[in-house]
């Protein structure tokens, strides 16, 4: 699972994402993917979601958990 890549970013997946006012830091936040910013196959940044909480950045880890509900 690429975090650059958009058909490995489903919604309702757990992610980390940085936030553009945390693009310098690169200090991540977690949460769950709400919706899918980003409308090109690739970004070399991240592509960017909005998650649950309503914060928008750019994923930079894919969090792995067989239990989640994924759907595209």
């Amino acid at each position: 699972m690429n975090p650059q890549n958009r058909d490995d970013i489903l919604k309702g997946q757990e992610v980390a994402v940085v936030l553009k006012k945390d693009q310098r830091s690169g200090d991540l936040t977690y949460g769950k993917v709400q919706d899918i910013l980003t409308n090109s196959a690739t970004h070399p940044h991240g592509i960017k979601v909005r998650l649950t909480s309503g914060e928008v950045g750019r994923v930079q880890k894919i969090i792995f958990s067989e239990y989640n509900n994924y759907t595209k």
